[in-house]
């Protein structure tokens, strides 16, 4: 059995933000509340900025602004420090947030990606199966008090999704990048996904790694507040959390040591089998499977995702930290998702 604890929803979107609140009210309140982070955070609520951000979403994304709505009702907290929350990465460029991914473009395409959090937060997130209404279904990763979009999911149109934290030094008033990485999940192409990035007025930054069933390209794509790269892959590639990409690596940015080491790490392994990549903690470095509660970005290894893609379907397999076997596979083919 999966870490991952299951969630279905379905309806408009402020149901679904409900269904989502009302599974993490518990854990939020016990976890997150008394955490130095969220005090930290919530210093902007009711601010200037993040008026400007929330009249941002709410114009460019009006059914997620209601679906983080719904999440604010279904967690019992103002929405005011909801919608701050959600926002902490575009708000706060040292968040300590982790993961890497692989990405191995051909015939059939392979996504390995480590989703790397909060250690005690490890056993309270969730894995959501959504039928949201006007929209795709999918099936995503959560954090308790937050919406999907800042981890992995997959749609019911074979569109999957990784996310990396990158520390980006500008982010403009604008919609959080967790909407952003939640507004692909609603795409029902790459084509469209990749539009919608580059048109949004985009906050802070995240890596995606984005490819679909039926779709022969594989993307790594790379956005802050300011720029959007698009790099369609030809050859393996590994991504950690910070800027990579020509024209974008010089942007300012915070370059932990972790995403220094488990860079280089994961590129001199590209040769090998994915899941031994993203189960390496070889010594020589910070290690890219993290499982120190000392580590210094305050992160440790949630899960594993390999998402294998061909002509016809994706297939995710999720495993728990180390195992070889996985816990969970979704399948999506002929436009449903199963497991």
């Amino acid at each position: 059995m999966s870490v991952l604890k299951p969630l279905a929803a379905a309806g408009p979107a402020r149901e679904i933000g409900r269904a989502l609140g009302r599974f993490g009210a518990a854990p939020m309140r016990r976890l997150v509340l008394p955490s130095t982070y969220w005090a930290q955070t919530q210093a902007w609520a009711g601010s200037d900025r993040l008026r400007q951000m929330q009249e941002a979403t709410r114009s460019a994304l009006p059914e997620l602004f209601a679906e983080v709505e719904g999440l604010a009702e279904g967690l019992d907290l103002p929405f005011e420090q909801i919608f701050a929350w959600i926002s902490r990465g575009d708000l706060r460029a040292d968040l300590p947030e982790g993961c890497t991914t692989v990405m191995l473009p051909g015939p059939s395409r392979l996504i390995a990606h480590n989703e790397d959090g909060d250690p005690e937060e490890r056993h309270e997130c969730g894995l959501i199966r959504a039928a949201p209404a006007g929209a795709p279904g999918f099936a995503a990763f959560f954090y308790p008090g937050s919406v999907p979009g800042s981890a992995f999911g997959v749609n019911d149109e074979g569109l999957v999704v990784t996310v990396n934290n990158v520390r980006a030094a500008h982010a403009p008033a604008g919609v959080p990048r967790m909407l952003v990485g939640r507004a692909m999940l609603g795409c029902r192409t790459l084509d469209q996904a990749i539009r919608l990035i580059e048109a949004l007025p985009r906050a802070g930054g995240f890596h995606f790694a984005m490819a679909q069933a039926g779709d022969h390209r594989l993307f790594s794509v790379e956005f802050t507040g300011a720029a959007v790269s698009v790099v369609e892959l030809t050859a393996p590639s590994a991504h950690a959390n910070h800027l990579i990409h020509p024209g974008m690596a010089d942007l300012a940015q915070q370059i932990t040591r972790s995403s220094a080491d488990r860079q280089s790490r994961a590129e001199a392994l590209l040769g090998r089998p994915p899941l031994a990549i993203l189960q390496d903690a070889a010594p020589g470095g910070l290690p890219i499977f993290r499982t120190d509660p000392a580590d210094p970005d305050g992160e440790n290894t949630v899960v594993s995702l390999l998402a294998q893609l061909d002509d016809r379907s994706a297939r995710l397999a999720i495993h728990d930290p180390g195992a070889a076997e996985p816990a969970l596979t979704l399948t999506v083919a002929e436009g449903r998702i199963s497991s």
